[in-house]
C-alpha cells in the first residue's frame, strides 16, 4: 500500500509500481470480482482541461467498482480563481472519498493533496502524467508477452513480472513533456531505459532526468536525452510519441510543426527500432504530424490497447488508495 495520494511514480517503490500493475491485470481479467468494492464511495473529478480517456476511464472505473464519480468541469470549478485551491480541497474533503484532478499547473495538484485528507490522484498536470505511464507499461508487458508467445498470468509473482521489463528500451520521440517525465519515472522503477529524442530547446526537465537516473541505478535503467533520431531510436523495443503542441500551446503549433517535422514517427523511423518494436501514443493523435497513418494503423501499434488499459490502471490505483485489504 503506497501513501495516501498518487502524485508521481517517483514517489512509489518498485514493489508498489508492480502491485499497481499486478492488480490492474487482475481487475482486467475478472472485473466482476471487484464490482462492489467501492459501494457508497464517491470521487470528485476536477477538470481544467477537457479529456476523453481520462474522464471516461475514471468515471467508468468508479462505476464498475460500485462507486460514483462527479464531473467538475472548467465551468463548475475554477481552481484559484472563483475559489482558492485550499478552500476547494477542504470543501471536497467533507463530501467525497477521493479526488482526481486534471490541471494545467502541477502546483494545483500539490496544494489539493496538502489540504485534503482524502486521497488525491494526479490525472495530469503540466509536469507529470503518472496514470498514463502506468497504463503504458501495462501495455508494454502485455504486448511483449504476446510477441514472445508467452501467457501473461495475472497471478504471476511481482518479481517475475519485473523480469519481463528489465533490459527493455523505450524511445520517446517528440517534446520532453509530462508524459516523457512519467515514462522516465516509471522506467526507473521497472528497469526500462528511456531515450527522449527531441529537438534542441524541447528537452525534458533536467531535474527529473537526474532523479530518474538516480532511481534507475537500482534496476539498471538509464535515462538519455538526445537530438539524434538514429541514436535514440536505434534498437528500441518501444517507440512512443505524443502531439507536438499540447493544450495551452496552441499559439506555438505552427512553429512546432516546423521544428518537430524531422521527428515524425513514420515507417523509416520505425525501421531503426527493434524488428518487433511496439508503437505507442497516449492519444489523441494528429495523424500526418507526429505519426503517420501507416504506423498508427500497423500491426506494431497498440494504441487502443493502451487506451483501454487506462481504465484498468485507474481502477487499480483507486482500489489501492481506498481499500486496505485487496485479497
Amino acid at each position: 500500500m503506497f501513501g495516501k495520494d498518487l502524485i508521481s511514480i517517483a514517489d512509489l517503490t518498485t514493489q508498489e509500481v508492480l502491485e499497481i500493475l499486478h492488480l490492474a491485470m487482475r481487475v482486467k481479467s475478472d472485473p466482476d470480482e471487484y464490482s462492489d468494492y467501492l459501494t457508497g464511495c464517491t470521487m470528485a473529478m476536477i477538470f481544467e482541461k477537457p479529456s476523453l480517456r481520462t474522464r471516461v476511464s475514471f468515471e467508468a472505473g468508479m462505476t464498475q467498482l460500485g462507486g460514483h464519480a462527479i464531473y467538475l468541469g472548467p465551468g463548475d470549478i475554477s481552481l484559484g480563481k472563483r475559489e482558492s485551491v485550499p478552500d476547494i480541497a477542504r470543501t471536497l474533503d467533507r463530501m467525497v472519498d477521493i479526488i482526481m484532478a486534471r490541471t494545467f499547473s502541477h502546483q494545483s495538484i500539490l496544494t489539493l493533496a496538502e489540504y485534503a485528507e482524502a486521497p488525491v490522484i494526479n490525472g495530469l498536470s503540466d509536469l507529470l502524467h503518472p496514470c498514463q505511464a502506468l497504463a503504458d507499461y501495462l501495455t508494454v508487458v502485455e504486448a511483449r508477452d504476446k510477441m514472445l508467445s508467452q501467457t501473461l498470468d495475472e497471478n504471476v509473482p511481482a518479481e517475475e513480472l519485473l523480469e519481463r521489463f528489465k533490459g527493455l528500451t523505450l524511445a520517446f520521440v517528440g517534446d520532453g513533456n509530462n508524459v516523457a517525465h512519467s515514462l522516465m519515472n516509471g522506467g526507473a522503477k521497472l528497469g526500462v531505459s528511456v531515450n527522449v529524442v527531441c529537438p534542441e530547446g524541447y528537452e525534458p526537465n533536467p531535474a527529473i532526468v537526474a532523479a530518474a537516473n538516480a532511481a534507475g541505478r537500482k534496476t539498471g535503467a538509464v535515462m538519455r536525452v538526445t537530438h539524434d533520431v538514429r541514436e535514440g531510436v536505434g534498437g528500441a523495443h518501444v517507440v512512443y510519441t505524443d502531439v507536438w503542441a499540447s493544450m495551452g500551446q496552441e499559439k506555438e503549433a505552427e512553429e512546432r510543426k516546423k521544428v518537430f517535422a524531422p521527428y515524425q514517427v513514420n515507417a523509416d523511423l520505425m525501421a531503426l527500432a527493434d524488428k518487433q518494436a511496439l508503437f505507442l501514443h497516449c492519444l489523441p493523435a494528429h495523424r500526418g504530424e507526429e505519426v503517420t497513418e501507416e504506423v498508427i494503423e500497423s500491426d506494431q501499434s497498440a494504441v487502443f490497447d493502451e487506451a483501454e488499459n487506462r481504465l484498468h490502471v485507474q481502477k487499480s490505483v483507486i482500489l489501492h488508495l481506498l481499500t486496505e485489504e485487496l485479497e
